[in-house]
């Protein structure tokens, strides 16, 4: 993968995307998808004006996408989709750092490397680009699966996904309501952090709050754990204060009672504006009868991802930890 050639792909896209925008008084991410489309299927879903059509015609439809790398096309799409996100007002249009997502993967490979088909589900995928990174360093056989609410985001992840012929299946729903999906070997998933608004639903959950509404990051845990198999793996991206809120008891005694804490690595302050943001990653398997606890957890603060020195020294002491615990 050359730099030039993805500067020269989003240049592309992004033409194509705003001649679209403008045409149709949308936001960027849905014509964003406008664009997409017409890479990936050569033609445009609905006509677009004589500008916009001439733009497809003679910059898009001419891609072939078969032989573009499809590193090249992941690294242009996250630009197009980060610049749509920086005009979107609603909080839930954020995409996982592609660092984090490409460290997640690696422990991912590190937890799953015994499993010769692996089930791999992300219960609140935006655009995808955390569950494609990690599809991407999987050895093993793969089947993988995703759910956004957000239709927007859901048809970005689905062309992401496409365009980079992955294949993925997607479900269109509220992360907390019951899916037609059987148990997954592991699960990863950047939480949203917030409040669930309907009660009702959310009664149907031991994390449930006592009063008032119940944390949404709490019960999408939760949630995750009823659709992962025994002793199977998650690995979720969680804010620093996890354990720090009104209802963190129970957090706690949810995991005392259904989970083995396989580790927490703090990321690296560099990544966040402030200490409000901060955010850890955190390892966990799900209790069974042949499951016991790991004799020491794997605890760290992981340094910048920009200092290879010091990467490269905390990457060997993590794939030491793994053989001796896993």
């Amino acid at each position: 993968m050359e730099e030039k050639d993805v500067v020269q792909l989003f240049d592309i896209i992004d033409k194509t995307t705003s001649v679209i925008q403008q045409e149709e008084n949308e936001t960027y991410l849905d014509s964003l998808t406008r664009s997409l489309e017409a890479m990936f299927f050569e033609i445009t879903d609905e006509p677009l004006g004589e500008k916009g059509q001439q733009i497809v015609d003679t910059s898009l439809i001419d891609i072939n996408v078969e032989q573009l790398d499809k590193t090249t096309i992941r690294k242009a799409i996250q630009l197009a989709i980060l610049k749509g996100m920086k005009e979107a007002t609603q909080p839930q249009h954020l995409m996982t750092p592609e660092t984090i997502a490409m460290f997640i993967g690696y422990l991912a490979e590190k937890l799953t490397k015994d499993i010769d088909d692996i089930r791999l589900f992300d219960p609140v995928s935006g655009t995808a680009n955390l569950l494609l990174i990690v599809l991407e360093q999987l050895k093993s056989s793969t089947k993988a699966y995703g759910n956004e609410i957000d239709p927007t985001l859901l048809k970005l992840a689905l062309l992401h996904a496409n365009l980079q012929q992955k294949e993925v299946e997607f479900f269109h729903q509220d992360s907390m309501q019951p899916f037609l999906l059987d148990p997954v070997d592991l699960v990863v998933a950047d939480l949203p952090v917030g409040y669930y608004p309907d009660d009702i639903r959310a009664n149907d959950f031991e994390l449930k709050a006592e009063e008032g509404h119940s944390y949404a990051h709490h019960l999408i845990m939760e949630q995750s754990f009823m659709y992962t198999k025994e002793g199977g793996y998650l690995i979720f991206i969680i804010p620093e204060s996890l354990f720090q809120s009104e209802q963190a008891d129970k957090l706690h005694a949810f995991m005392k009672k259904h989970a083995h804490i396989i580790g927490l690595l703090q990321l690296p302050d560099t990544l966040f504006k402030g200490k409000e943001q901060k955010k850890s990653i955190f390892i966990l398997q799900k209790k069974g009868p042949e499951t016991e606890d790991v004799k020491q957890p794997l605890l760290a603060m992981l340094p910048s991802f920009q200092d290879g020195p010091k990467m490269e020294n905390m990457l060997m002491q993590i794939n030491n930890w793994f053989e001796e615990n896993m």
